[in-house]
């Protein structure tokens, strides 16, 4: 939902003289890898909204939360949203007035998010946070990317890993059947898909391999978005150019890319239905042995490989550290919880506090998985969940999304993974971490493409479209370019953002 300025102002009036909720409970005091934040002191009420993954969500009675309530001497109200209908809900319930002493803003940085951050209806964060160590673990890429406009922070990231997600993999047995390296750049990538497909890398006989199952959608680049972004070295749209933000799709790199990809599709290399191939499908021609290469995070090359293993124990997807030089570095956030000032500051600390505990390895341990050997065995440091955690609710998909301890390697691990792949995840997190570029446009406003930004979006992704397909020429594209350096509304969104990223950095 968009709002007005009247009906932005209005909201956070509503806000701002709402009755204030007493701060409940004493100094609690918790050490940083402490037991819990517990005192003998009237517990804290907190209310919480926030997502669950979960086939239900937890109950109030939930053996997890019932501990934690314990632990932190809380008393808590969570308010479970499925993420089908998240959106809607931050909507009414940020429009309404009457928000959670906790709130998951899945994403911070819509106009209505900005709207009341603007009018003071959140607490700013900034000079509190030296006082919870736990918290500061967070990566600076979280704080940094969820600052927002005036360069300041009102929210507890939700943090996640910066490196080890969604970049190329490729089949690590059928590179070594056809004795050849792994690709360090898209060059070698080609040479390597083609043999993918020309080679018979399963040995069946039979020309029925893809050499790497990309696709696109009528909003952008998808799962062929980082082979595109090895050519632009940047994870985004836009591009720092001698210190101004420029749309990618104007520079070279990206006519560059389009040429590599329509070659690829005229060599049948990459899906001939790659304008409507669904996620699904992909995995599904993966899984089939039929796929030499993918889009995923690092942990999610598991997934296939898992399958294939069932009757080839040699399958193997290994993801990449980089092409051309250039690994993506993510936000380091999904959301963030921001604390209305309808709280009190002392309860405040007591909320950030609560926060703080989460971050602990206890902390997190037990939201996530819950009580040792009830609700997850241990092994060589790998946690199993048992049939009961399922039955009490317990996963990092249900309270793991309130209590979150920051871990660089959460995306090198998926359930059933043998440790040798583990370790080699771990690894290449390690090495992408050296070099990986992030996005400098996060969390940066244009109300001119808060307008027209998603039409004109469309309309560049179907010009490239047509050209990988080859539906429209090479020449066709530069006349385009040429037409998009002109258009006023692309002038305007440029002028915009660079005027957003000016103000955020001087603030900081």
């Amino acid at each position: 939902m968009i709002m007005n300025k009247k009906a932005i102002g209005a909201v956070a009036s509503t806000l701002l003289v709402s009755s204030m909720l007493s701060a409940c409970g004493g100094n609690q005091s918790s050490p940083a890898g402490g037991s819990g934040a517990a005192d003998s002191g009237k517990p804290t009420e907190i209310s919480i909204m926030t997502m669950y993954y979960t086939p239900e969500p937890p109950g109030p009675d939930n053996v997890v939360v019932k501990e934690i309530e314990k632990r932190t001497n809380t008393k808590l109200k969570i308010t479970w949203v499925s993420p089908n209908n998240y959106a809607d809900k931050i909507n009414v319930t940020l429009a309404s007035g009457d928000i959670p002493d906790l709130i998951l803003l899945d994403d911070p940085f819509t106009a209505q998010v900005r709207g009341l951050v603007a009018q003071g209806a959140f607490w700013e964060l900034t000079p509190m946070l030296k006082d919870y160590p736990n918290l500061m673990q967070y990566p600076k890429e979280s704080w940094e990317n969820t600052k927002q406009a005036d360069g300041k922070t009102y929210g507890i990231p939700r943090a996640r890993p910066t490196d080890g997600g969604g970049f190329p993999y490729l089949r690590k047995d059928w590179l070594d059947t056809l004795h050849l390296d792994i690709p360090k750049t898209t060059d070698e990538l080609y040479t390597v898909l083609k043999a993918f497909v020309e080679k018979d890398p399963d040995g069946n006989g039979k020309n029925d391999t893809i050499g790497y199952i990309g696709f696109v959608d009528q909003n952008g680049m998808s799962y062929m978005g980082q082979l595109q972004n090895s050519f632009t070295k940047v994870n985004g749209d836009w591009k720092l150019v001698d210190g101004k933000l420029v749309n990618v799709n104007v520079l070279p790199e990206v006519k560059e890319a389009l040429t590599w990809m329509n070659r690829a599709y005229q060599e049948k290399l990459i899906p001939e239905d790659i304008a409507v191939l669904k996620n699904t499908q992909a995995k599904d021609l993966l899984k089939a042995n039929r796929g030499g290469g993918f889009q995923d995070t690092a942990e999610a090359a598991w997934e296939p490989t898992e399958e294939l293993r069932k009757t080839n124990p040699k399958a193997d997807f290994i993801p990449l550290v980089s092409l051309n030089g250039y690994s993506n570095k993510d936000s380091g956030f999904f959301g963030m919880y921001a604390i209305p000032k309808s709280v009190p500051e002392a309860k405040v600390k007591q909320l950030l506090k609560f926060m703080d505990y989460g971050a602990t390895q206890e902390g997190y341990d037990l939201a996530s998985f819950g009580l040792k050997d009830v609700h997850y065995t241990e092994k060589d440091g790998i946690k199993t969940p048992t049939e009961q955690a399922k039955k009490d609710i317990v996963a990092q998909q249900a309270f793991g999304q309130i209590f979150l301890k920051y871990d660089q390697y959460l995306r090198a691990y998926r359930s059933g993974m043998p440790n040798d792949v583990l370790e080699r995840n771990k690894k290449i997190i390690d090495e992408k971490a050296k070099i990986s570029t992030g996005d400098p446009a996060i969390g940066l406003n244009s109300d001119t493409n808060q307008k027209v930004g998603t039409e004109l979006k469309k309309k560049i992704q179907d010009m490239k479209t047509k050209v990988i397909m080859g539906k429209e020429s090479l020449s066709a594209w530069d006349s385009y370019v040429a037409k998009l350096k002109a258009d006023p509304d692309l002038i305007k969104i440029t002028e915009e953002m660079n005027a957003a990223y000016q103000k955020r950095n001087s603030a900081k």
